[in-house]
């Protein structure tokens, strides 16, 4: 069964073989012992890939579903207090996971020496199920409304430049005057072309065009840092810079829409003991993000 689940998730015989740690033959003979004991066809091939069939689909969401009642039911006859094992894939974006849970992730390894934990490092919204991700952390908008998700936090958004580029171009002191300065836009979050201020009871937006855009946060990152323009960023983005002093906030007195963290699961999955430990202890660390 569990075998049979993978393949459905990785798509390919030497895929799942690869996750098991099994040779490929080995998977293809227990999935055709599967569907031979099942009297029905499991899987169909088209292109490079493996898809369930209709019944290989009903098959697959009760068989996963099984599998993480079991996985529940034996961290529970365990106890927690005797760590996790295994493995856990934690997808995140690029700039969130090396500035805040890298240099932390130490201590959960500590707790859990037998647990192994896989780092998925994307800006981009990708197929949890697809990539058997067992928790995604993500700020914004949800991108599919069937996924399960958990909110984290409310996290602070504002614009930021570098004193250098001030000192160039002029500090703005009300929204309008960003329409004389270089926009640099990430392109995998909230922001767009028109950027929308609150100050007291006062709300205004400017249409800003885009001069730079990156996919990747790092990418705004290094070109507010450059000096090469204004950038709407979260806090946590630009955390060691601004305490740094190497970037500052421009418009303090004026407010941005927050954008929540979410811890999202793939879509009809349980959450697995591991990735609830995981997102539990994500939370008592990250308190102030």
């Amino acid at each position: 069964m569990e075998v049979f689940v993978r393949v459905v998730e990785t798509g390919s015989f030497s895929a799942a073989a690869q996750d098991l740690r099994i040779g490929q033959p080995a998977v293809s003979k227990l999935v055709a012992a599967l569907e031979d004991h099942l009297q029905v066809r499991l899987l169909v091939r088209s292109t490079r890939q493996l898809h369930p069939t209709e019944a290989g689909q009903a098959f697959y969401e009760r068989a996963r579903r099984t599998l993480a009642e079991a996985d529940e039911a034996e961290t529970a006859a365990r106890g927690l207090s005797k760590g996790l094992d295994g493995r856990l894939r934690v997808c995140a974006s690029v700039t969130f996971a090396r500035l805040h849970i890298v240099p932390r992730i130490g201590a959960f390894l500590d707790a859990h020496p037998n647990l192994r934990v896989d780092f998925v490092m994307d800006d981009r919204y990708i197929d949890l199920m697809g990539e058997n991700i067992d928790v995604a952390l993500r700020a914004g908008e949800l991108p599919d409304s069937s996924l399960t998700a958990r909110k984290l936090a409310s996290c602070e958004r504002l614009v930021v430049a570098s004193p250098a580029y001030l000192s160039r171009m002029g500090i703005p002191s009300a929204p309008d005057d960003l329409l004389d300065h270089t926009a640099i836009v990430y392109t995998q979050g909230l922001v767009a072309e028109e950027w929308r201020f609150r100050r007291a009871t006062e709300d205004t937006s400017v249409r800003i065009p885009t001069r730079l855009s990156f996919s990747a946060a790092e990418g705004v990152r290094e070109a507010v840092i450059a000096g090469l323009g204004v950038a709407i960023s979260a806090r946590w983005m630009m955390e060691p810079e601004l305490a740094s002093g190497s970037v500052v906030p421009v418009l303090a007195d004026w407010k941005l829409p927050g954008a929540d963290l979410w811890a999202l699961y793939p879509s009809g999955r349980l959450p697995t003991a591991k990735a609830r430990a995981f997102v539990n202890w994500f939370e008592e660390n990250f308190s102030a993000v």
